[in-house]
């Protein structure tokens, strides 16, 4: 199995941006980076430029780097944007179907934002071009299973480590949170770098905000069914930056995928890595998300 490293979600300083992607390009043991800006178009301006630079380090690497898109396009740079996609060297993933007919006759991916929830949408994404599908996080193992049966020719991807997204919204909930309007945030997104923690009125700690995205609190962590997952037929893990030590992540999952480790120890490492995480696993065992099962 290969591991991805999907493209920040967050909205960090260029400067932090850059020097993220140097130390995976040198460090980290995944195969494919994901780079581009998912949430928010008004933070792509920050690492336009940065970006060629950066995609020739991690190219320079060995690293196969695929550009992603906008999860909800609305305005007609947006959409302009994404139509430019479609013109690049590198591989495209599509997180919004208005990317489709610009991919379409091309070899592209579909990122886990497209609800591709079972073999008919695989399949009919398949004859659109999509070589590789990245399948939304909430789905079961048993859903995994079917989709990777039927397209067995195409990489299959699953959500393995990170805060899961969960739904994405026109209205900007950390302007909100801070007395400010969408047109006028100040990017305040950037105080949160791991997104703003959402607590319930009992205290209880219930989801995560960044931006305009919503994500859930717990980390999703599929290390221990890592194995089983490449047993029926998935071909890749993504693993989603944090500001936790991301070149550390990827070489626990690497270790247990090469039996270097077993399951529990790279747990057990994952959690010296960042303490204050929680972690979950309920969506692929088909129970509530935001529960950890044990195996």
């Amino acid at each position: 199995m290969s591991l991805t490293l999907g493209p920040v979600l967050f909205n960090w300083p260029v400067e932090r941006w850059r020097d993220f992607y140097a130390r995976i390009a040198d460090e980290a043991p995944v195969d494919l980076v994901c780079l581009g800006e998912v949430v928010c178009s008004k933070r792509q301006p920050f690492f336009t430029e940065a970006l060629p630079d950066v995609i020739e380090r991690l190219e320079r690497a060995g690293k196969t780097v695929m550009l992603t898109s906008l999860a909800q396009p609305t305005l007609a740079r947006e959409l302009k944007y994404g139509a430019s996609l479609a013109d690049a060297p590198q591989m495209v993933e599509a997180n919004d179907v208005s990317m489709i007919p610009h991919l379409a006759g091309r070899p592209h991916a579909i990122g886990p934002l497209l609800n591709v929830y079972n073999e008919a949408a695989a399949l009919f994404l398949i004859r659109g071009g999509a070589r590789r599908i990245a399948l939304p996080p909430e789905l079961p193992m048993t859903s995994i299973a079917a989709i990777a049966a039927a397209a067995p020719e195409t990489e299959i991807e699953v959500w393995a480590f990170g805060r899961i997204p969960l739904a994405i919204s026109a209205r900007c909930y950390h302007a909100r949170v801070h007395g400010l309007t969408k047109d006028s945030c100040q990017f305040v997104c950037e105080k949160d770098p791991d997104g703003l923690r959402v607590d319930t009125l009992d205290d209880e700690k219930f989801l995560t905000i960044n931006g305009v995205q919503t994500l859930s609190h717990t980390y999703c962590n599929l290390v221990p069914e890592a194995k089983q997952l490449g047993e029926i037929g998935v071909s890749a893990l993504r693993l989603s930056p944090h500001t936790c030590d991301m070149v550390a992540v990827a070489k626990i999952f690497r270790d247990v995928l090469d039996d270097r480790r077993e399951p529990e120890q790279g747990m057990r490492l994952l959690r010296a890595i960042e303490p204050s995480a929680a972690y979950s696993n309920g969506f692929v065992h088909g129970a509530n998300g935001a529960l950890y099962v044990m195996g």
